[in-house]
């Protein structure tokens, strides 16, 4: 538990440049208009100090930590932070209690909770009757969905507000602040082109934490003559190979990623499909994980409209297996490329969740004993293959013999459509009906 000094006026000049331009009221705050803007809901609730607990999602650096200051500041709140590694359920209710007790004093308490996904089952339930009797005042913070990270006893008391990530306009807006202030880098003149701001921007991704850091990297690095300093592109591409990118396997954003892939590929939108796979291997995504998902695609989505996708698909899957990365990259690519591009049929997705609803809502029946195989007298003796037509032995190689229970014969599961080689089996599976149709008698 750590006890914040919001009003302390000493600007700690050792402290990093984000925490020292950190903004202390809303005039200030880059971003998140929709929320904090004149007028908008948060803004009003803050402005006429009539918060309760709430939740702030949204990506890394888009200022959630930095909203729940302004809020402590501007209600004269009591501020404590709590993080999941160091607090346990003990410190927790010892906190609280004494919370309950300024509350009482007429004292304000606000609890913030940097990564509340982070903390378990047990540490949040700890939180919940403090929550519900008003002796705090929550502020979780986290980048997961709280749908699924945050306790619904909890989440249900608490009000989830969606930061979204920063854009590269409110970011060069934000450097250009940081650059005009006194907290920055007092006695210097930074001379600093905007193309190079632009460029902090992209690499920073969308993170206002990112963007400031970079900065003071590379002003630190840059030559000071006469306490003039001036970033060059050559200083700002050797310390800026590589752009940060958000990207977590493990959390939401790499369903989202997945999911906005397979969607791609679905609407035949190739560049796409391209792009989200791009995505997720420069994220460090597990090859194999990706060729799984292509396997599937290939039947869900493709299906019999082109044969070749599945093959295409199981040989990527093989090359990914052999290869690893960075190697594979160019056969997931091939793959997803060959997937956009094909003919789509979900004929065969469709067909297995049909069969599905009639096993589920139709009683289980014996195989008919003309289909089941006599591999004893008895078996023989008691009707097992009687009547069984075999269809090599007929000229057009069918015949009208029953092969389902009655109960279901009429059903149809498979519906091919007209979509590349579907359009084929569609001809042949109605010649097919229309055989047995005229061959019933």
């Amino acid at each position: 538990m750590k006890e914040l000094s919001l009003f302390d006026t000493e600007m700690d000049m050792n402290a990093p440049l984000a925490s020292r331009v950190r903004p202390s009221d809303l005039d200030h705050f880059v971003g998140q208009s929709h929320l904090v803007g004149e007028g908008k809901f948060l803004r009003e609730m803050i402005d006429n100090d009539q918060i309760s607990s709430m939740i702030f999602w949204g990506p890394p650096g888009v200022g959630k930590t930095t909203l729940a200051e302004i809020i402590a500041k501007k209600t004269s709140s009591k501020f404590i932070t709590f993080s999941a590694v160091m607090n346990g359920i003990k410190e927790i209710r010892k906190i609280m209690n004494e919370a309950e007790e300024n509350r009482q004093l007429g004292e304000r308490t606000i609890v913030f909770i940097d990564e509340i996904h982070r903390f378990n089952k047990a540490q949040q339930d700890a939180f919940l009757p403090y929550v519900e009797k008003g002796s705090i005042i929550l502020i979780g913070a986290t980048t997961e969905n709280p749908s699924f990270e945050v306790n619904s006893a909890l989440l249900s008391r608490t009000r989830v507000f969606l930061l979204n990530q920063l854009t590269e306009e409110a970011i060069i807006e934000l450097l250009k602040k940081v650059l005009k202030s006194d907290k920055a880098f007092p006695n210097l003149d930074i001379s600093i082109e905007d193309k190079l701001l632009r460029q902090i921007t992209i690499y920073s991704n969308g993170d206002a934490r990112t963007a400031i850091n970079t900065l003071e990297m590379l002003v630190i690095n840059s030559e000071r003559v006469n306490q003039q300093v001036t970033v060059t592109v050559d200083l700002m591409n050797e310390l800026m190979d590589k752009k940060v990118g958000y990207y977590d396997k493990d959390g939401e954003e790499h369903y989202n990623i997945i999911s906005a892939l397979h969607k791609s590929m679905r609407n035949s939108d190739v560049d796409s499909a391209i792009y989200w796979l791009a995505r997720m291997i420069d994220g460090g995504e597990d090859p194999i994980y990706i060729a799984r998902r292509l396997l599937r695609f290939a039947s869900e989505d493709v299906g019999l409209a082109d044969n070749n996708a599945l093959n295409l698909a199981v040989n990527t899957f093989q090359s990914c297996r052999y290869m690893g990365l960075p190697e594979c990259d160019v056969h997931l690519t091939q793959c997803v490329i060959y997937l956009s591009v094909a003919p789509k049929s979900n004929a065969t997705y469709k067909a297995r969740l049909a069969v599905q609803k009639d096993i589920k809502q139709t009683i289980d029946e014996p195989v008919p004993l003309h289909l089941r195989n006599a591999a004893s007298k008895l078996m023989k003796e008691v009707g097992y293959g009687k009547g069984y037509q075999i269809a090599h032995s007929y000229e057009d190689k069918l015949t009208t013999m029953p092969t389902r229970p009655e109960n279901i014969a009429s059903h149809v599961y498979y519906k091919p459509t007209e979509e590349g080689n579907e359009h084929k089996l569609k001809q042949r599976l109605d010649y097919i009906k229309s055989w047995k149709n005229s061959h019933k008698d």
